[in-house]
């Protein structure tokens, strides 16, 4: 029979130093950022364990051989009941290397589409090992947890799936818009601005009339009546939703679903989105009631779900309406934090 494991008494979270957590928290009190700490993660704190935060900074050689010297040094169990949390892989190395704790936990969200692409390139071995010291991963789509246990092979730690969620104090509901946007945002690898902006091109040429506007920073040049800018704030970025009529993104087949971010924020500020069926949506959009899907690389198809929706603004803020209520319901940063606790073995909140 299994032991139990002890009570955590503590719980670090760890961030990137990049993002200094500190000058994030101040910026949210004067209501610039959204969450206390990135991704609302100091909601922990309702779990009742102390939580701290640490920054750590991308490890250099000596770090990394000082690490594999404490291995040596230090087989067998770990032993202790403090736990560290790492939001993704690249910030579980820094925590295994720099910050070791008693447990471990982390996020997964590049592997399983690199370990689709290639199982056998040095980044993704290497990534696997880092993950299999893990005592628990997670993710924040269903499609990924089955690949994922693949990956890490017989013996590998367990993978929990919760849901995604945003801050929905930060991106309220606004009422419809005045004047007809499109708008696009985005650009991480998975995203796909060629069929993205062959769909603006349809949409401009069916309604001229319709401003649309693409924040990303591909290299592929926008089609006419298509305006694209550089990085936003998180409030200009609230403030271009509350304009917007329409929320468009297009992705490239992947598990981890990309645009998830923006189509919560989107849906937070009960604006109708329409988005890539890639494999795990359907945990967060139903088509037709709280966002419209369309088939990945098909530019006519996304085209049409957004001139529909322009075409009908009534339909389209009913959408919005219901997106919001389905947020408020499911996908809140507190909905979020719940879930890693439960993934995490911390108790549950209030």
């Amino acid at each position: 029979m299994t032991t139990p494991a002890a009570p955590t008494t503590s719980v670090e979270v760890v961030f990137r130093a990049e993002r200094d957590v500190t000058t994030w928290s101040a910026r949210h009190a004067r209501g610039e950022v959204p969450g206390r700490w990135p991704y609302g993660l100091d909601l922990l704190e309702r779990t009742g364990v102390p939580v701290a935060t640490a920054s750590l900074p991308e490890p250099g050689r000596a770090a990394v051989l000082r690490a594999r010297a404490r291995d040596l040094l230090h087989r067998g169990p770990r032993t202790g009941t403090d736990l560290g949390i790492a939001w993704d892989e690249n910030l579980a190395r820094r925590m295994l290397v720099l910050a070791p704790h008693a447990r471990m936990h982390a996020g997964a969200i590049w592997l399983t589409d690199a370990h689709a692409a290639d199982p056998t390139s040095d980044r993704v071995r290497r990534t696997v090992a880092l993950l299999r010291r893990m005592d628990g991963v997670f993710v924040n789509s269903r499609a990924q947890v089955e690949p994922l246990r693949r990956a890490l092979g017989p013996g590998g730690p367990p993978v929990a799936f919760f849901t995604f969620g945003v801050d929905a104090d930060f991106f309220p509901a606004r009422p419809p818009a005045e004047r007809p946007l499109v708008v696009s945002i985005g650009g991480d690898r998975d995203r796909d601005p060629s069929t993205l902006f062959a769909a603006l091109e349809a949409v401009h040429a069916a309604r001229p009339d319709v401003e649309i506007v693409v924040q990303n920073a591909s290299d592929v040049p926008p089609p006419a009546g298509v305006t694209k800018i550089p990085r936003l704030t998180h409030v200009e970025l609230r403030d271009l939703y509350a304009r917007a009529s329409v929320v468009a993104v297009a992705t490239r087949p992947n598990l981890h679903m990309s645009g998830l971010t923006v189509s919560l924020e989107s849906m937070a500020t009960a604006r109708p989105v329409v988005l890539t069926a890639t494999p795990g949506v359907e945990d967060y959009v139903e088509d037709g009631v709280n966002g419209l899907l369309v088939p990945p690389r098909d530019p006519r198809a996304l085209a049409g779900r957004v001139l529909d929706l322009l075409a009908d603004p009534d339909a389209a803020a009913a959408t919005g309406v219901r997106a919001r209520a389905r947020l408020e319901e499911r996908f809140t940063s507190a909905h979020m934090v719940a879930g890693m606790a439960a993934a995490v073995g911390l108790p549950p909140g209030p």
